[in-house]
């Protein structure tokens, strides 16, 4: 029975997320190795992503020998488990790069990675059980309302750019649910009239980041560099760009946190307009093969998992690279499997994991299985 499952394993899912990893490694080695001695984070990060990445793939290839419908069961334990978790963060959690994000655990790690990747078991079985009712629009609202304590308390860390990405995964997850357009744009106008209020709760630096980008002119304070140095990147590596370690940008430090935020440019100004297109093909196949886990999916649950992991990728690939492109304001998040952390990293595998298990298990096998 077990050599049965493991025959519906997604290979292809697995190479696909192993070369977006590889690239990943050789962009953060070629943007560290540079530095070494100027900055915490040097050389050394090379071999610390690949020990996170050697880790996150066995933690997804355990996922996805376990059947996720254990999961089921369990839902309120894993709501419970996220929202705590993001409530232990904000008591006793680590400032870093401008946010208390991080519980201090032999390098610190980030709960927030893991409470989206847990938000989208519970958001998946709550929607599972309401499908038949979403024409309603208070479950609609009650399931929104679900998600809005993670929400707060990651934006209070503050971290502006994963709330966003967590309100996308509840949009892309009742939108595959079949939730009524109407509904949502109701909801969109209340949010909104809203807008003002919210205005009014960001931090100064949140502020500034806007009119910023609204305004470059009004600049004053330099707070545009970063943007506008990735912009520099992405422009000057023309096709095939200037090679790994050859970057000026990045060998010379002119692109600041790039082994992050601005992967992507480090990536465009070495491999140039080829590299690029090579990694969004990927990513591309990457979230094909889990849209087909979800079309494959033997039950709801399964369905929206794999839905709620495609929308968590895509929505965090779309604005990490609308940020480097200069179409988004700076939000500081990070190109899934691409940037270096092993949160963000494990998070994600995590999420493919669960993927494999739904795929794996999308055939009813003999004797029970």
């Amino acid at each position: 029975m077990e050599r049965r499952l493991w025959r519906s394993f997604d290979f292809l899912l697995l190479i696909s997320i192993i070369l977006i990893i590889s690239m990943g490694v050789a962009l953060i080695y070629s943007a560290t190795i540079s530095t070494e001695g100027s900055e915490p984070l040097s050389e050394r990060s090379f071999f610390r992503q690949m020990t996170f990445a050697a880790s996150g793939l066995l933690i997804a290839l355990f996922v996805s020998a376990v059947d996720y419908h254990l999961l089921e069961s369990v839902q309120w334990l894993i709501y419970i488990a996220a929202v705590g978790m993001l409530v232990l963060v904000l008591v006793i959690g680590q400032p870093g790069f401008g946010a208390q994000s991080w519980l201090s655990l032999r390098g610190g790690i980030q709960p927030s990675e893991l409470a989206k990747v847990l938000l989208i078991v519970f958001l998946a079985k709550y929607l599972a059980d309401h499908e038949e009712r979403m024409d309603d629009p208070r479950w609609l609202l009650f399931s929104a309302a679900l998600v809005v304590p993670s929400l707060f308390l990651i934006y209070r860390q503050p971290d502006f750019g994963t709330a966003l990405v967590l309100a996308g995964i509840w949009l892309g997850m009742v939108f595959a649910v079949g939730v009524r357009f109407l509904h949502l744009g109701l909801l969109g106008v209340g949010l909104a009239a809203a807008a003002p209020v919210l205005w009014l709760s960001l931090e100064d630096y949140m502020k500034q980041r806007l009119l910023v980008y609204i305004n470059p002119a009004s600049d004053v304070s330099g707070m545009s560099y970063n943007a506008r140095q990735a912009l520099i990147s992405i422009g000057s590596g023309g096709w095939f760009g200037k090679g790994l370690l050859r970057g000026t940008q990045s060998q010379l430090y002119f692109l600041r946190v790039r082994h992050t935020d601005y992967i992507f440019s480090v990536l465009c100004e070495e491999l140039g307009f080829v590299g690029a297109l090579i990694l969004l093909l990927l990513l591309l196949v990457l979230l094909w093969r889990i849209l087909r886990a979800a079309s494959l999916a033997r039950d709801a649950f399964g369905r929206l998992i794999a839905c709620g992991v495609a929308t968590m990728i895509f929505a965090q690939s779309f604005v990490n690279i609308a940020v480097n492109v200069g179409i988004l304001p700076v939000t500081g998040l990070t190109l899934p499997l691409v940037s270096y952390g092993g949160s963000s990293l494990w998070a994600t595998l995590l999420g493919i994991g669960l993927v494999e298990s739904v795929v794996m298990r999308h055939k009813k096998l003999e004797f029970g299985g």
